[in-house]
C-alpha cells in the first residue's frame, strides 16, 4: 500500500485548469469555448419586470406559454392505425429504487402508468392493452390483453398494495419475447406496439437479443422506449430497427414532468410506415343494444359475474358488462358509435390556431371570446411579445391556408391573449384553444357556420387550382424560351 501511495502523483488545481482550458480550445468555434452545462437556460432569465415593478405580467405570459406548448405541433393529416394493440412493459428491477425522481422511480412509474392507461383508452377507445413487468431477469404478466382500463389500473395498484418491491435486473429479451406472444394473435387490421419504461443501464438476457430484435422486425412490431437514467446503445438499436430507422420513439426523461410528457406522447397513434397497409380492408363490428333487468341478475359472458345491466351482442345475444370489447362467444368486436367517432380525430386533427397581433387588436377588437363569451384580457395587463420566449412558428405550418382579413400570424406566444382560426376568422381565448384542441377537436366558429365553411373551402380549392395553373403556364413559357435560345 505504501508503494502504491508513493507512486500516485496528484494533479494540482492549476494543472487541471490548464487541461480544461486546452480542451476548450480544441472545441469548434461554434461552441465558443463553453461546455454544454454552461449553456443552461433558466426559466427566470426571460422574466422582465413591469412598469409597476411586479412580475405578474411575465408570470401570465409564462403560464400561457406552458398551455400552448403542447399545441405547437404538426397537424398534418397522416394515415394512422386507430385500432391499436399495445404492450406496456414496466421496469421492476433494483434500478427503480433510485430517488432521483420523487419519491422514487418505482412509485412515480406506477402513478404515471395509471394516468397513461386512462389517457390511452380515452384517446383510443377501440384499442387494447396489456401490462408486463421486468424483474429478477424474468418477465411476468401483470394484466392480460384487454380493452377495459379498470382491469389494468387495478392490476398495477395491486403491485403497491401487495408490497411488491423492485429487485434483480431487467431482461429486455424476455420482455420482448413475452410481448411477441401477447401480440401473436392480434388481427392484421390493427397495429402492434410495445412501450417500455426502462430505468436500468444494462439488461440481463438469456440469449442473443439481436435475434429477438430481428424477430420483432419480421413481426412488424414497433417498439418505443422511455428511459429514466441515460441512453443505452441496445435500446437505440431496438427502436431504430423497429421504427424504420427513426429514433423519435426513444427519449430519456430529465425530470418528472418530462417523463410524463414522454409517456403521454404515446397515446397518439403512430403513423403507418408499412407499404402493404395502404390497401383498404373491411372490418366487421357490432353495435350492441343496452339491457337492464334490476330484479333479475344474469351472468356476463366475459367475466361470469352477476349483472343487472349491460350490453347484448347483436349476433349471438351474449351479454357483456362493458364496452368496447370482443364478444367471448362469437369474437365480434363490440363498440358504440361514440367510440368509433372519437377515434377519427387522430386522422383529421384540428389545425393550430394563430396568434393575433397587437395592431390587429386595435383595428378590430371583439371584446368577448367567441366560444365561452368571457372578456379578453386588456393589452396593458399582458407582457409584450419580446418578453416571452418563442417556442415555434405556427404561421409557417399553415402555409396552405389563405389568410383571413384582420388576422396576422405572429411567430411567438401571443401577447394579446387572442387566437384566431384561419378558416372562420373567429377569435378565442387560450383556455378555449386548449379545450377545443384536446377535448372537442372541432372549431366552434366553423361548426356554427357550416355553409360558410364549405364556401371558404371551395374558394381555397379554386385559389389553389388557379395558382397551379399559373405555375404550369410559367413553366411552359420558360421551356419555350429555352428552346428558342437553343
Amino acid at each position: 500500500m505504501a508503494d502504491s501511495d508513493d507512486e500516485y502523483i496528484g494533479s494540482s488545481g492549476d494543472e487541471r485548469g490548464k487541461r480544461a482550458s486546452n480542451s476548450r480550445k480544441q472545441k469548434g468555434a461554434g461552441d465558443a469555448g463553453k461546455e454544454r452545462w454552461e449553456e443552461i437556460q433558466r426559466s427566470w432569465d426571460n422574466v422582465v419586470e413591469g412598469a409597476d415593478g411586479s412580475i405578474s405580467a411575465a408570470v401570465v405570459g409564462l403560464l400561457e406559454q406552458n398551455k400552448r406548448k403542447r399545441l405547437l405541433k404538426d397537424t398534418t393529416p397522416l394515415q394512422r392505425g386507430i385500432i391499436r394493440h399495445l404492450v406496456l412493459v414496466l421496469d421492476l428491477s433494483i434500478a427503480m429504487e433510485e430517488k432521483d425522481f420523487r419519491p422514487t422511480r418505482f412509485l412515480l412509474q406506477l402513478s404515471h402508468a395509471c394516468d397513461f392507461i386512462k389517457e390511452y383508452f380515452e384517446q383510443n377507445p377501440i384499442s387494447q392493452l396489456c401490462v408486463i413487468g421486468m424483474c429478477d431477469g424474468l418477465a411476468k404478466r401483470i394484466s392480460d390483453m384487454s380493452g377495459n382500463p379498470v382491469e389494468h389500473i387495478s392490476a398495477i395498484r395491486k403491485l403497491r398494495a401487495n408490497g411488491v418491491e423492485p429487485k434483480g435486473s431487467p431482461s429486455l429479451q424476455n420482455a420482448l419475447d413475452m410481448a411477441r406472444g401477447c401480440l401473436w394473435n392480434s388481427p392484421t387490421h390493427g397495429t402492434k406496439e410495445v412501450l417500455i419504461v426502462f430505468g436500468a443501464l444494462h439488461t440481463c438476457d438469456p440469449g442473443d437479443i439481436h435475434m429477438t430484435i430481428k424477430a420483432m422486425v419480421q413481426d412488424k412490431i414497433e417498439v418505443r422506449i422511455v428511459g429514466l437514467a441515460a441512453q443505452v446503445a441496445v435500446c437505440s438499436e431496438l427502436v431504430k430497427k423497429t421504427n424504420s430507422g427513426s429514433l423519435a420513439g426513444y427519449g430519456v426523461a430529465m425530470d418528472e414532468k418530462h417523463f410524463r410528457d414522454l409517456l403521454m406522447a404515446n397515446t397518439t397513434p403512430p403513423p403507418t410506415r408499412q407499404a402493404n397497409t395502404n390497401a383498404s380492408t373491411l372490418l366487421t363490428m357490432g353495435f350492441p343494444s343496452r339491457f337492464s333487468n334490476p330484479g333479475h341478475p344474469t351472468l356476463c359472458a366475459c367475466h361470469s359475474n352477476p349483472i343487472t345491466s349491460g350490453y347484448m351482442c347483436p349476433r349471438c345475444m351474449a351479454r357483456v358488462c362493458a364496452l368496447p370489447t370482443s364478444c367471448p362467444a362469437c369474437s365480434l368486436t363490440l363498440i358504440l358509435s361514440t367510440h368509433l367517432a372519437r377515434s377519427y380525430h387522430h386522422l383529421f386533427p384540428l389545425a393550430n390556431w394563430v396568434e393575433v397581433a397587437r395592431h390587429d387588436v386595435k383595428k378590430r377588437s371583439p371584446k368577448l371570446c367567441f366560444s365561452c363569451e368571457r372578456p379578453f384580457p386588456k393589452l396593458a395587463a399582458l407582457p409584450p411579445s419580446s418578453t416571452v420566449a418563442a417556442t415555434g412558428d405556427l404561421a409557417t405550418k399553415r402555409t396552405s391556408n389563405a389568410p383571413v382579413p384582420g388576422v396576422k400570424a405572429v411567430p411567438s406566444i401571443s401577447s394579446t391573449g387572442r387566437y384566431a382560426c384561419l378558416d372562420c376568422g373567429k377569435w378565442f381565448c387560450v383556455d378555449c384553444d386548449i379545450f377545443c384542441h384536446e377535448e372537442v377537436y372541432n372549431c366552434p366558429g366553423c361548426e356554427a357556420d357550416p355553409e360558410g365553411k364549405e364556401k371558404r373551402q371551395r374558394e381555397k380549392e379554386a385559389l389553389a387550382a388557379k395558382e397551379t395553373a399559373q405555375t404550369g403556364q410559367s413553366s411552359a413559357a420558360q421551356g419555350d424560351a429555352m428552346e428558342i435560345d437553343g
